[in-house]
């Protein structure tokens, strides 16, 4: 037993160490990223399972369509008195027979139950295929959200760096001022206290960078390590980035190719298969029966007892039927499945106006986040100019003396929060741009 469980532990380990050695060392594309996301995520992985079941139903309502047969024995003994199977006369006697029969039924008629039972099952097939890629496709679409998040942390991290390292040394000149007696000590500690402000700026942005790092290690379904790393890609802003299509030319595209539409009709399409289904137990069931007998008793009739053989081929009975079974009262049963299939299609076409719904308010959303991102983006592009002649125009008469410390950390604090700004609106122009892409059936990609 021991034994036996060291085994399974180490397999246990071979088999995670190779899972382990399966993911692709970083740092990480938006392609990798999204693939792995894809090849690890159990939602989608049960949804692939669901489909096998799936097929497995479309199999059997298939063969629901085909004769039925099968064959068996039976072998016996009894004793006292009893009928011989054969003779059909009682005797008192130890009496050991064989029985050999097959069958074979066939339904030739169900109210074509039969039928409308795998149109719906293979409906049902398709609904399922459509369901994998919408799951695909949600699960795309936040890997590259999360993607993006971290890039543009990386970024924050990049700026708030940068402005601790003017504040340190804007510090370090104010030190030497005020030891040469040129500034007041309040510039100093004015500066001091900026500086460890901008410390907390870079301690905050480092977190946010980590968190946004591991959300997406997470959602990539691998282990987050100190070392994750993204490989940016060269984001391009022009004037072509915008669609040109109104939410509304947008919308009729996507309603004909987003999988969760097609889902939703296919729900609708299995439904109406339901109810044919459920009507169709009002009509009559015909069915065609077939039947083969024969058997062996090891007793002798007369002076001898016949062969094994022999008495197979005379004992050997056949039979055919036909079976009709007509619906009269069905104590309402009937009745409430119909109720219930209509029921069940009027809510798969509630959801159908839902998916629409959503699909047109998510549209919309994205259109209108990505047109004032657009305006953000150019409107914090000319005020960035602005600011940071501003600020390059404050260090020069902080250092002249013109201005105080307090002056200075405005103008700063004004640079670092445009910045921000600008990084904002950029990258949420392009996320919302390329989800407007993604409506439109263009591939994902944010180069």
């Amino acid at each position: 037993m021991k034994k036996y469980i060291w085994s399974l532990f180490l397999a246990s380990g071979f088999i995670f160490q190779v899972q382990a050695q399966d993911i692709p060392a970083g740092p990480y594309d938006l392609q990798t990223a999204v693939d792995i996301a894809l090849e690890n995520n159990l939602t989608l992985k049960r949804s692939e399972l669901n489909q096998l079941s799936n097929e497995a139903t479309v199999m059997q309502n298939k063969g629901a369509r085909y004769p039925t047969f099968s064959t068996g024995a039976s072998t016996g003994y009894r004793w006292g008195r009893s009928i011989n199977p054969v003779t059909n006369l009682f005797e008192t006697a130890r009496i050991g027979n064989i029985n050999l029969s097959a069958n074979s039924n066939v339904t030739l008629f169900a109210g074509s139950r039969v039928t409308n039972t795998l149109n719906q099952s293979q409906t049902n097939l398709e609904a399922g295929l459509y369901n994998i890629e919408a799951t695909k496709n949600n699960i795309t679409l936040n890997i590259i959200n999360l993607f993006v998040n971290v890039v543009f942390n990386r970024e924050q991290v990049n700026i708030a760096e940068s402005q601790l390292a003017t504040s340190k040394e804007q510090l370090d000149r104010t030190k030497k001022l005020v030891e040469a007696g040129s500034l007041p000590l309040s510039d100093q500690l004015d500066l001091q206290s900026q500086n460890a402000t901008n410390e907390l700026e870079v301690i905050n942005a480092r977190n946010n960078l980590r968190i946004s790092k591991l959300n997406l290690a997470q959602a990539m379904q691998i282990p987050f390590t100190e070392d994750f790393q993204v490989i940016e890609p060269e984001f391009v802003i022009n004037e072509n980035l915008m669609a040109t299509e109104t939410p509304e030319i947008i919308y009729n595209t996507a309603v004909e190719i987003m999988p969760e539409i097609k889902l939703a009709q296919s729900n609708v399409e299995s439904a109406e298969y339901g109810v044919k289904v459920a009507k169709g137990a009002f009509l009559p069931t015909l069915g065609l029966g077939a039947n083969l007998f024969s058997n062996y008793v090891d007793q002798a009739f007369g002076t001898e007892r016949p062969t094994f053989g022999q008495q197979i081929e005379n004992n050997l009975s056949q039979s055919v039927n036909l079976n009709l079974s007509i619906p009269i009262f069905s104590q309402l049963n009937n009745k409430a499945n119909v109720q219930r299939a209509r029921v069940q299609k009027q809510i798969s076409e509630v959801a159908e106006i839902e998916a629409k719904n959503t699909l047109r308010q998510d549209i919309e959303t994205a259109y209108n986040s990505a047109l004032s991102a657009e305006q953000s983006y150019e409107a914090n592009l000319i005020r960035l100019e602005a600011v940071q002649e501003s600020f390059r125009i404050a260090q020069q008469r902080l250092d002249a003396g013109a201005i105080n410390s307090v002056d200075f950390q405005v103008a700063q604090n004004n640079l670092f929060n445009t910045q921000a700004d600008l990084l904002n609106a950029k990258y949420t122009y392009i996320f919302r741009v390329k989800v407007l892409d993604f409506y439109l059936g263009n591939p994902i990609n944010l180069n």
